[in-house]
């Protein structure tokens, strides 16, 4: 069973990390893939070094037919029995072909751009739930999560950070967007003085997140990172995490917390709606609630048993659904069942 993986995403992001993440899983499984990316030097190298070779394209808009001619020719050569498309601007470029032609879906994305698809993954059921609405018939749509990993890493040195060790410290990770709310955490975290945050992303927010930072005077406890792979790292570095999104279809942060048993606060968008249990393992505030977001955070600081409570609650959670070995076995057996139909229903010689 050979598939060829086709993502054109952004230059970081989150689900961009997770085509990285279970490309590399499948193919550590032993799955005969073939892997096509936006040309991103960071992403082609993490793939190298998982032993995958990836193809670069160019992934332009409406007149780049370099890129298709290029596809068309990986497909030619490869002779795949499935192609899954990451998103909008692939599943759009892929050409049609003899194979089975899936795509993924990480957010609500106008269903026009997956019309050559076959079958349609979402990463949460309400997404499938969703593509059903729009008109994609429900036996042609499969939900499948994410994965994260708990591979472990040392802590990073605080110091490095000028941060004190003896202070809580809060971890917050995404592409710094204004869906992402991170002016809410910013605001919250002036009624929690004694905490320091590291903002760890890049985008298009930056400048007006570091602005935030200074009219609100916390130049001295908020540390901008960066964009940064070391993830397990920076989970291994903090007390807790917060995931602040004003918009959040699944948010693989969530359970990326959960693997390394650290609490996690979420405003109450879509995803993280549907997966925290409130006081259980996690807490869920109001979208845009500085001061509920404020209150959550001291309550973790003050109360470590309630933080140890949320923490291992979600490890349960994660061991339960996200560990790498039962998203990459619901995946190859996915794949598997789109093989098998397609050739029972070829007609015999």
């Amino acid at each position: 069973m050979r598939v060829l993986q086709i993502m054109s995403g952004a230059k970081v992001g989150g689900a961009e990390r997770f085509f990285v993440d279970l490309t590399s899983a499948l193919h550590r499984a032993g799955l005969e893939q073939q892997v096509v990316i936006r040309r991103n030097e960071a992403r082609a190298e993490g793939l190298r070094q998982a032993g995958l070779a990836p193809v670069e394209l160019s992934f332009g808009r409406f007149f780049d037919f370099a890129t298709r001619r290029e596809l068309k020719r990986c497909i030619e050569s490869f002779r795949p029995d499935i192609v899954q498309t990451w998103m909008s601007r692939a599943s759009a470029a892929c050409p049609t072909g003899a194979f089975i032609h899936v795509g993924w879906l990480g957010g609500y994305y106008d269903i026009k751009h997956f019309k050559n698809c076959d079958e349609l993954i979402g990463v949460t059921q309400d997404l499938v739930a969703y593509v059903v609405k729009k008109g994609w018939p429900p036996q042609k749509t499969h939900y499948l999560p994410t994965l994260a990993s708990d591979a472990p890493q040392l802590p990073l040195h605080r110091a490095d950070f000028d941060t004190p060790e003896n202070v809580p410290l809060i971890l917050a990770l995404g592409r710094l967007h204004e869906e992402k709310g991170f002016d809410v955490l910013l605001k919250a975290l002036v009624a929690a003085p004694s905490a320091y945050l590291w903002l760890a992303g890049a985008g298009p927010f930056e400048n007006r997140l570091r602005a935030l930072t200074k009219q609100l005077g916390l130049e001295s406890r908020v540390r901008f990172l960066g964009w940064r792979d070391d993830r397990a790292a920076m989970y291994a570095s903090c007390d807790m995490c917060v995931m602040p999104s004003r918009a959040e279809p699944f948010g693989t942060v969530m359970i990326e917390t959960w693997a390394y048993r650290r609490p996690i606060i979420a405003a109450a968008a879509i995803g993280p709606r549907a997966l925290i249990k409130n006081e259980e393992n996690g807490l869920l505030v109001p979208i845009d609630d500085v001061a509920a977001l404020a209150t959550a955070i001291r309550r973790l600081i003050e109360q470590p048993g309630l933080a140890r409570k949320l923490a291992e609650a979600g490890r349960a959670a994660y061991e339960a659904d996200y560990v790498e070995a039962k998203i990459v076995k619901s995946y190859l057996t996915f794949y598997r069942s789109l093989v098998e139909a397609r050739a029972g229903h070829i007609p015999s010689a």
